[in-house]
């Protein structure tokens, strides 16, 4: 006799008559195959984005960075999604800066408008003016470094300066580092691990940051499990700190004159770095050796601990449209300024060249700044 089994349905209820016993296990079967099909499905469902996302964005390979930009996490990134997220940053871009070939590599900066941050761990807002250095080497190779302001809910401010890599544009991992006020509710971000999923999307102009505590995620050592970043040869290391100025050095030629327009302060207090206080860049005006303005985005994030410490990162546009990143620094012996320009335009001096910076003074509800050439 042929197995068979037979399910009648009565309104919501069903009767199962089996002919045999095999018949009988033949239905189980198929029912705990469906169920287990049906319970699968729904856990695609619910996790399907996710999953997806991190499929699509890049491998699950430790990223090991070049020792000259080493992120924080010199023994390898790990990938994010192997943590537990705890926010994510959505930011539309105020600009998408192209400054093309500098001395470093091909160069962009993204400068961002004020955006929200979600997640089960932490909420608030990330503040105007946060900046994105975007560094592309000749083999592919990513260098990112982001410059952000937080507010919690309940008013505090949190800065975090960051570095990140990545082997393409499709798999960019920031090591993120915050330096939230101490005795704050946020104090816990300033001990940790967290690696952040960077996604640029030039045409919808938005730069998304999904933030992941990686601390309980072992990082493997095996060179199949690693995938180590590599500078060419001729690309010499972007710099994190700026030039120390020489005992010898000064003030020579005027450079240029600029008047920097401010907003208020964004004080984060004392925390893991000492005293911390942000006072963002609203634009201004060049005039001198080179004309234009200096945009809006970046600040001026000093350390107020012992000697007030001057760290200014902000953007030129020359009259002819050309892109400067502007770097002002305290160092022994008063400020001096850094630039990155296109190596094959205009300003391309600025590169190799070496200037000193007088200090701010007050003028028209902002600051003016004197920039020279150096001399010995």
């Amino acid at each position: 006799m042929k197995p068979y089994f037979v399910e009648v349905r009565n309104g919501s209820r069903s009767i199962v008559v089996w002919n045999t016993c095999c018949a009988k296990e033949q239905y189980l079967r198929m029912n705990s195959d469906r169920r287990t099909f049906l319970l699968m499905a729904g856990a695609a469902a619910l996790a399907g984005p996710a999953v997806n996302q991190a499929k699509g964005q890049g491998t699950a390979k430790v990223l090991l960075p070049h020792a000259s930009w080493d992120c924080g996490m010199k023994d390898g990134i790990p990938n994010p999604e192997s943590g537990s997220l705890i926010f994510e940053t959505q930011l539309k871009l105020d600009r998408l800066a192209k400054i093309g070939k500098t001395q470093y590599g091909n160069r962009r900066v993204a400068v961002a408008l004020e955006g929200t941050t979600t997640g089960p761990k932490f909420a608030g807002t990330v503040m105007t003016g946060a900046l994105d250095f975007e560094l592309t080497l000749s083999n592919g190779t990513v260098e990112v470094e982001q410059i952000f302001v937080f507010k919690t809910g309940d008013g505090k401010y949190i800065y975090s300066r960051s570095a990140g890599v990545g082997a393409d544009a499709k798999d960019v991992r920031i090591a993120m580092d915050f330096e939230a006020p101490n005795g704050s509710s946020s104090e816990w971000l300033n001990s940790g691990k967290y690696v952040a999923r960077r996604i640029l999307d030039e045409n919808a102009k938005t730069l998304t940051v999904r933030v992941y505590d990686v601390s309980s995620v072992a990082i493997p050592t095996g060179a199949a499990d690693v995938t180590r970043m590599v500078k060419p040869a001729d690309a010499p290391p972007q710099p994190w700190a700026n030039r120390m100025r020489g005992a010898d050095e000064k003030q020579g030629k005027e450079l240029i004159v600029e008047s920097v327009g401010l907003s208020p302060s964004q004080r984060v207090g004392a925390s893991k770095r000492g005293n911390r206080n942000i006072i963002p860049i609203t634009g201004g005006d060049l005039s001198g050796r080179i004309a234009g303005k200096v945009l809006s985005g970046g600040a001026d994030y000093q350390n107020l601990s012992g000697p007030p410490a001057i760290d200014a990162r902000y953007l030129w546009q020359a009259s002819d449209g050309e892109i400067i990143i502007v770097r002002n620094t305290t160092s022994t012996g008063g400020l001096v300024p850094i630039f990155e320009a296109r190596v094959d335009g205009p300003y391309a001096y600025l590169n190799t060249g070496k200037f000193l910076s007088s200090n701010p003074g007050m003028a028209n509800g902002g600051v003016k700044i004197t920039m020279y050439d150096s001399t010995n």
